[in-house]
């Protein structure tokens, strides 16, 4: 176990660990430490305490002395002095025409170092700038590119909970959120309901997170077929209260349906809403291949009685009609038969033949006659 005191600069950020050295400290006194920036005036937020050894960075750095008034006045000058140098940084952007906003300036305590924090779209060329900057302030110039998540823990702000920024209060770091949280959570997933002020998801997200994982694990989920303790009829889950652990499931009777709700101890799942998808998908499966078998067979039994059909109304004929001795059709569809099967003429009477020979020569006669007169 190792002693140290959490020390916080400015009124945001990490906690740093720090060596009290047997100093009288308490929790809100200021101190003088030594960090890699240089000498830095740091507020105790952690009195000193016991802490294990694999949570202490090392090597630890020591208190140098508890701040005295004229180290309070030195603070309370730099930041007077960094509202000019802000100003003075905007007019050089502005003059050379760089596509950064600023965000903030900041001195050190011992003023051998001057940082502006900045946020970009992409990579921005300072070099001229931090040249115009430094043969003004005549010091060390340092210009941080930052995200919008620091950008906001640097301004502030108040959230859409009517309270002041988490990142601006006590968040030391940014942890990592998902849009499965808000899922978990039963949040609205509209961008403006579970973004914060930076744009990003709300870091308080995260906060519940843990309770909300632990309540959803004895409950069923949507979609779920569950059993209900002292009653035989089983139902769909249609909505759950997390907070109230409670589930409204849809029962259905034999010609009635209706919706309940019941305590999540009084439900026990019976088929889950993946295994109810698998069955249904593999239903849908045997469906389709059921349709599929049809169409298939559908062709086959026209073709078939079509066949049928074209026999029953083709003629039937005793030869190919191909061959010399075969009873085919010409063109006219007039049978062929060969010549020794065809039956001979009879002979018409000779008295028949004489008297239409008659009755034309009379009426050819009368005409004539006709035409003369």
């Amino acid at each position: 176990m190792t002693k140290v005191i959490g020390i916080r600069f400015r009124n945001n950020g990490k906690v740093y660990y720090f060596d009290p050295q047997d100093l009288p400290l308490k929790s809100g006194g200021k101190v003088i430490v030594e960090t890699a920036r240089g000498m830095e005036c740091g507020s105790v937020v952690l009195s000193p305490r016991e802490v294990a050894d694999e949570r202490v960075p090392q090597p630890l750095r020591p208190v140098i002395r508890i701040a005295t008034e004229e180290d309070l006045e030195r603070e309370r000058s730099n930041r007077e002095k960094e509202a000019e140098a802000y100003r003075i940084c905007q007019q050089k952007i502005l003059e050379r025409g760089l596509d950064m906003k600023l965000i903030k300036a900041e001195f050190t305590f011992d003023n051998k170092k001057v940082l502006f924090y900045f946020t970009a779209d992409g990579r921005v060329d300072f070099r001229e700038l931090v040249k115009d900057l430094a043969s003004v302030f005549k010091t060390r110039i340092e210009l941080r590119q930052i995200g919008v998540r620091d950008e906001t823990r640097l301004l502030g702000g108040i959230g859409i909970c009517g309270r002041p920024l988490c990142c601006s209060t006590f968040l030391s770091d940014f942890s990592s959120v998902s849009i499965k949280m808000a899922k978990e959570q039963n949040l609205s997933l509209n961008p403006t309901k579970i973004s914060g002020t930076c744009g990003r998801l709300m870091c308080c997200l995260k906060n519940e997170q843990e309770t909300y994982e632990y309540l959803n694990k004895r409950l069923p989920g949507v979609g779920d077929i569950v059993s209900i303790a002292d009653r035989e009829e089983t139902g769909e889950v249609q909505t759950v209260n997390v907070l109230r652990q409670t589930a409204r499931v849809l029962i259905e009777t034999e010609d009635d349906k209706e919706i309940e709700e019941f305590p999540a101890d009084r439900l026990e799942v019976v088929m889950t809403r993946r295994k109810k998808n698998k069955e249904r998908a593999k239903e849908r499966e045997k469906e389709r291949e059921r349709v599929k078998a049809e169409k298939e067979a559908a062709p086959s039994e026209k073709a078939k009685s079509a066949e049928e059909k074209q026999q029953q109304d083709k003629p039937e004929t005793k030869g190919s009609g191909k061959g010399r001795g075969g009873h085919g059709k010409n063109r006219d569809g007039a049978k062929n038969v060969p010549a020794d099967e065809k039956p001979a003429e009879t002979e018409k009477p000779a008295g028949q033949s004489g008297e239409k020979s008659g009755s034309r020569s009379r009426r050819r006669n009368r005409r004539k006659k006709e035409q003369s007169e």
